[in-house]
């Protein structure tokens, strides 16, 4: 009988590790964050104000001005008061689907199989990331997003938004789960 690869908190005496994913968000031309971006970070911070362990994953690979999403999103974290030995860094992901790929490796590396994973994005975008996590094997739930959108978007743009995670969602999934039957 094979015991189950221990989890981050029984190698360290820890309480339980809450794995908190924050998505990427386009930064602004100069590289500072943009709203959306600060918006999903103080969302994860506030949600992980409330958890016993939280342990933060940026993921975001795009890079603008010489820093990417998750460089950014790093710093925002550690200004926000949160220990960097609680930061993982995923730099490499240019989209949903790869920092699904990239964040699995990265929590099957830190033995986090058994825990049920918070997703930190953007109201318009949740739906595909716990779709496409739950689609890789995952247990998740959403991290409350308090924040509406920026300004009051046209009808026509709100569709546009819509009509992309609809397609967006169809494509990645069926790319996920093409990754897990190949893997």
């Amino acid at each position: 009988m094979t015991r189950a690869k221990p989890r981050l908190s029984e190698k360290t005496g820890e309480s339980a590790v809450t794995p908190i994913i924050i998505f990427g968000a386009a930064l602004r031309a100069d590289g500072s964050p943009s709203p959306a971006l600060q918006h999903r970070v103080q969302a994860a911070v506030q949600f992980g104000a409330h958890q016993t362990n939280p342990l933060y994953l940026v993921t975001g690979g795009v890079p603008r001005a010489g820093h990417t999403e998750a460089a950014v999103m790093h710093r925002l974290l550690t200004d926000a008061g949160v220990a960097p030995e609680k930061i993982l860094v995923e730099p490499a992901a240019t989209d949903t689907f790869d920092s699904i790929l990239y964040c699995t490796k990265i929590l099957q590396e830190q033995s986090l199989e058994e825990c049920t994973l918070a997703l930190a994005t953007s109201t318009y975008h949740m739906p595909r990331c716990l779709l496409l996590m739950r689609l890789a094997g995952w247990r998740v739930r959403a991290v409350p997003f308090p924040f509406p959108l920026m300004g009051r978007e046209s009808l026509f743009r709100t569709l546009v938004r819509i009509g992309h995670e609809i397609l967006a969602s169809a494509w990645d999934a069926f790319l996920v789960l093409r990754w897990r039957i190949v893997r």
